[in-house]
């Protein structure tokens, strides 16, 4: 008989993150294993419908607060009808309805994914007066998988006992290298970023940078979120309109080639669990500009695997963009090593395999 494994998460598809990426590579690897998933219906999306090895139940409720009490009561019905050998939580905030199953049906195996992006005392903060119950998410889960070591210090500290580093992958098929790129100073060169647009992910200090670098690099900005008015409000006012382009949300396939059509990538993150983007980005041979938080130094080497930037400093952002531009061979490099990590450590196959073993 199949192994069968109940799927707690915020968000799923249409909407698409790193986690909810995550969730589909995984399941489509385990054919062997029968997914349920019961997510937040975020709009008009069915009911109850089956994407890739998974069977997808949406809950509609008023508030997103009571996504966590409904997502019990569904969790429960289904335990009955289903008999779950796991449950697996994407991300803190699932866990509550995760520990309630858990503590109702102890022969349940609870696993928690922890890819949380944010500032700890943020995630922290969002609980508040919830706090005793979401250590007991740490700390009753039997396996917690986290993106980076960063995260495993928040695991641990949190009261996790069998905490291990599992890094989400990239879909080599998609990011695959289009060519071996050579860039000179006097070309049209393309900077650009994927994320989405908020605090976090700092893409002003990107449009900042462009004040100090020459007009023939140009940026575009991939993703959307709460701070775009902002952000295009500050183009407007440093007069960059002919420098930089707001491409918006695109799929992935889409987005992998405007990664191939560019020479730079940049995030100066506040805060990063991991980053799904960067990773896409080296993928494809893109060298990498990014801050040295969170959990960026776990696939970020200084000068071997990309440069590090000062965090809220576009002068430092620019820095270092010239120097790509200016040093051919530190350029073609870093590109080289950037391709051969991913595909040693960030493949999807071998993380399905890491899972599997969680829930059997």
């Amino acid at each position: 008989m199949n192994k069968r494994v109940l799927i707690f998460s915020f968000a799923y598809y249409p909407y698409v993150g790193g986690a909810e990426v995550a969730i589909k590579e995984i399941t489509d690897r385990l054919p062997g294993i029968v997914f349920d998933l019961i997510t937040f219906n975020l709009g008009d999306e069915k009911a109850e419908d089956r994407i890739g090895n998974v069977n997808v139940y949406r809950i509609k409720t008023f508030t997103k607060y009571l996504y966590p009490i409904k997502s019990f009561f569904k969790g429960m019905s289904l335990h009955r009808a289903n008999k779950y050998d796991a449950v697996w939580a994407m991300m803190a905030n699932a866990g509550f309805p995760a520990l309630f199953l858990k503590i109702l049906f102890p022969k349940i195996k609870y696993v928690l994914s922890i890819q949380e992006g944010d500032p700890i005392p943020q995630i922290k903060r969002r609980v508040w007066f919830a706090y005793p119950i979401f250590v007991l998410v740490f700390k009753t889960a039997d396996k917690v998988a986290v993106l980076s070591n960063y995260l495993a210090d928040f695991a641990k500290s949190m009261g996790s006992k069998m905490v291990e580093v599992i890094p989400n992958g990239v879909d080599l098929n998609k990011f695959r290298v289009k060519s071996f790129k050579v860039i000179k100073p006097e070309d049209k060169i393309v900077l650009v970023t994927t994320s989405r647009l908020v605090k976090k992910n700092a893409v002003g200090d990107i449009i900042r940078a462009l004040k100090f670098l020459p007009g023939n690099l140009i940026f575009k900005c991939v993703g959307s979120g709460p701070d775009e008015r902002g952000l295009k409000s500050l183009v407007k006012e440093l007069d960059l309109e002919a420098r930089v382009e707001f491409i918006g949300h695109t799929e992935h396939s889409i987005m992998a080639e405007i990664l191939r059509n560019s020479d730079i990538f940049i995030r100066p993150s506040l805060s990063e669990g991991l980053g799904s983007s960067f990773l896409e980005a080296m993928a494809v041979g893109l060298p990498i500009i990014a801050t040295n938080v969170g959990g960026i130094p776990d696939f970020l080497t200084d000068g071997e695997t990309g440069l590090f930037c000062k965090v809220g400093d576009s002068e430092d952002v620019a820095r270092k963009v010239m120097r790509l531009v200016q040093d051919s061979v530190l350029y073609s490099n870093i590109s080289g090593n950037s391709i051969r990590l991913i595909k040693e450590r960030y493949n999807w196959d071998d993380i399905a395999k890491k899972y599997e073993q969680f829930f059997t």
